[in-house]
């Protein structure tokens, strides 16, 4: 099939079989028309940004937005949840290759979120494959071959959730216009295009886990996309939910805010602890007086990120809304097992504190680690999708605990230093090959996690 002619639209990709399948006429003229309608409010939202880190450098310091109040005061639910996203106990992580796909839907986790973002290197082909194998992943046509093995779905399967790349991110192989395409924009409306409809005949339904959230005027442009696109489609408004990962701590301080703006299509908020501690570094390092401890010394038990992770399941809880933990990054190595057992006993003590805080499920990025967190979460929740009675009303979080960023006997050592040194260089050089999640140390090493690794250096 040769590429299609439209007004506006130019690819400089490679054209592959899977092109034929992802890039029709139709698909191209729906992102084209999304990318038209939103880019200018997406530049606004960029230029917020932009805005915010120049007042950082002159000493600003966020806190809760007086001009939203009365939203944090008010009293006010987010809309009701499908029933396939009511028990989220188990969630799995990864990109979107075949393999990957297969496993992770198969693997006994409640939910999978494909991920087009920290666990994916954005090559054109990893792109443009991810889609189509997302694609026939909703048909439960996905199949793959290798070593003699042959890998099919089952019967019962994880919910599909699908992470787009955010709002900063560019497509740099499809131009609209001369310029190239948001890439949140290209992901999302690619898989709503082709998979909507059919997600609802199957019982199911158009699910999304947005990244790299700043503030809840990025939200209602989510919000905006979506009532744009399911518009078109003919779809009834609120027919996506959305999860949005809270991963940077502007959005700490604007929880209640993203609900609202997104209560008619929201399902929860996730804690992104890795992307968290990233943006904490990126916001702060010029203040003389930050320095981060080694990376390893920054856990979940750490004051600022109690305050934050705490604060996430009030909020959730207080309006109606899943509080998703965090991703443990252990894995175990079945060639090593004392490695395996460490990792497994730091995934149960990591998984326990969450159940035991109010958490209404989890993540992992490893098939082995299902069982584990679903142990945790099963003692806690019994026979119960959630925990969203538990509205936490001991918890009492101000602004300056989210950014009192001091770790009781924090050290930076020449270990950790030699570590992110490591990490950075050994994850690089396989970005640069096309993974995007990769094993390093014993800990499962995406863009987030190298970010961390990165950004102290």
């Amino acid at each position: 099939m040769s590429r299609p002619t439209i007004d506006g639209i130019e690819i400089k990709g490679k054209w592959s079989k899977e092109c034929d399948a992802i890039l029709t006429t139709e698909a191209l003229t729906f992102v084209r028309n999304l990318h038209r309608k939103f880019q200018p409010e997406r530049k606004n939202c960029l230029a917020l940004r932009r805005k915010r880190r120049e007042k950082a450098k002159a000493g600003w310091r966020p806190g809760f937005r007086d001009e939203t109040r009365s939203i944090r005061d008010g009293d006010w639910k987010v809309n009701p949840i499908p029933e396939d996203l009511q028990n989220r106990r188990v969630e799995i992580t990864g990109p979107c290759d075949r393999k990957m796909v297969i496993n992770a839907l198969n693997c006994g986790a409640q939910l999978f979120m494909a991920d087009f973002e920290d666990a994916l290197s954005p090559t054109w082909s990893n792109i443009i494959e991810g889609q189509a194998n997302l694609k026939q992943a909703v048909r439960r046509t996905l199949e793959f071959e290798a070593d003699g093995k042959q890998y099919r779905l089952g019967e019962k399967l994880a919910t599909l959730v699908v992470r787009p790349r955010g709002w900063h991110l560019e497509e740099a192989h499809v131009r609209v216009d001369g310029k190239p395409i948001s890439a949140s924009l290209f992901d999302f409306g690619l898989f709503f295009l082709h998979n909507a409809q059919e997600t609802l005949r199957r019982n199911t339904g158009p699910y999304f886990y947005l990244p790299k959230t700043e503030s809840h005027e990025e939200a209602r442009l989510w919000n905006s996309v979506f009532n744009f696109a399911q518009d078109q489609l003919e779809i009834p408004r609120g027919t996506i939910k959305a999860t949005v990962l809270v991963e940077t701590v502007l959005a700490a301080l604007e929880m209640d805010e993203i609900l609202y703006e997104m209560r008619e299509h929201i399902a929860g908020l996730n804690a992104g602890r890795w992307d968290y501690l990233f943006s904490i570094i990126k916001e702060f390092h010029i203040d003389p007086k930050f320095t981060f401890p080694d990376r390893a010394q920054l856990t979940m038990t750490v004051p600022f990120m109690r305050a934050y992770t705490e604060l996430l399941v009030r909020t959730c809880h207080r309006r109606g809304a899943h509080a998703v933990g965090g991703m443990a990054a252990f894995i175990p190595n079945r060639r090593d097992e004392e490695v395996t057992r460490v990792a497994l006993a730091q995934v149960h003590e990591d998984k326990r504190r969450e159940a035991g805080d109010g958490f209404d499920g989890t993540w992992v990025a490893h098939p082995d680690l299902v069982p584990v967190a679903l142990a945790e979460f099963d003692a806690v929740l019994g026979d119960n999708p959630h925990q969203k009675q538990r509205l936490r009303e001991d918890v009492q979080v101000t602004a300056e605990d989210l950014l009192n960023f001091t770790v009781p006997g924090g050290r930076v050592t020449e270990a950790g230093v030699r570590n992110n040194i490591s990490v950075a260089l050994q994850y690089m050089a396989a970005w640069l090959r096309g993974l995007g999640a990769v094993a390093i140390f014993n800990l499962m090493e995406d863009a987030a996690t190298t970010e961390i690794s990165r950004a102290e250096l």
